[in-house]
């Protein structure tokens, strides 16, 4: 299909357009809101969190834009066995594939990991393994997503990436929770801890009962899944935190540069 014949099937499809329709028109608003918030804050710690945050709607503002113009999505032809196998909606049964939301989310991603390790106060090494397995989860899924030669494969694909999710996990709960306690963030980074671990579970599991994965939901219901949870776990977890750094930019000002656990806990620096 051209691009512009994928455009009009977004167009006629109702509820497919409103999911990504919805999301523009909150990421800009949500832009607007988050410059305004931070128009006052003067502390570099502070600042940087705030871009980190802002680029979230940045990003999903122009990728929900590559979506609904058909120009970051495809109709695959799913391999055999699957259960949409030459009953798609597009030429020759190709399936509705919105590709371009595994771009969206290896970019807005990482940012909310750097917003929520400079909240914590993590090290550098820390954020660094997190980023990296963020972007390779997000990497991994698309190529679950896009191959089309193994339905095998593409569960390969998705198990490699849930893998990498773990280690995400595993910092968010273990690691950068330890670290807050000991920056005096801890009350705020463990609502947003919270948050934004049951709204990205619930991606692996859409994907799975979606119309990539087992096909249980059609393609509508799918993006709307991704489309709320994006709402949720974007705009509404940057409005938390913006908010909340804000009120508390002494805090944030007085946090040690990386972990500052032997600064905050009132051990002395080794001498050289």
């Amino acid at each position: 299909m051209t691009q512009t014949e994928i455009f009009q099937f977004i167009q006629d499809n109702a509820l497919l357009s409103a999911s990504l329709w919805v999301n523009i028109a909150l990421a800009g608003l949500s832009i607007l809101l988050f410059v305004y918030m931070g128009r006052n804050v003067e502390d570099p710690r502070a600042q940087l969190i705030f871009v980190a945050t802002l680029m979230v709607p940045l990003v999903s503002i122009s990728s929900y834009t590559g979506l609904v113009s058909g120009l970051t999505v495809s109709f695959l032809e799913m391999p055999a066995g699957h259960a949409l196998a030459g009953a798609g909606a597009g030429p020759e049964g190709g399936v509705f594939t919105p590709w371009g939301r595994y771009l969206t989310w290896a970019f807005s991603t990482p940012m909310i990991l750097v917003a929520l390790g400079l909240l914590a106060g993590s090290n550098l090494s820390k954020l660094f393994t997190a980023v990296v397995a963020d972007v390779g989860m997000c990497v991994t899924g698309l190529a679950a997503a896009l191959t089309t030669s193994s339905l095998l494969l593409r569960w390969v694909w998705y198990a490699i990436s849930c893998a990498f999710f773990v280690v995400v996990l595993y910092i968010l709960l273990a690691e950068w929770a330890r670290d807050a306690e000991v920056a005096g963030t801890a009350d705020i980074f463990n609502t947003l801890k919270v948050l934004t671990v049951v709204l990205w579970l619930g991606y692996p599991i859409f994907w799975a009962l979606g119309a990539e994965g087992l096909a249980v939901l059609d393609v509508a219901i799918t993006s709307w899944a991704y489309s709320g949870m994006d709402i949720i776990a974007k705009y509404l977890f940057a409005f938390l935190l913006l908010r909340w750094v804000v009120e508390n930019e002494r805090t944030v000002a007085d946090m040690a540069s990386g972990l500052g656990s032997a600064a905050r806990s009132g051990a002395a620096p080794a001498d050289d």
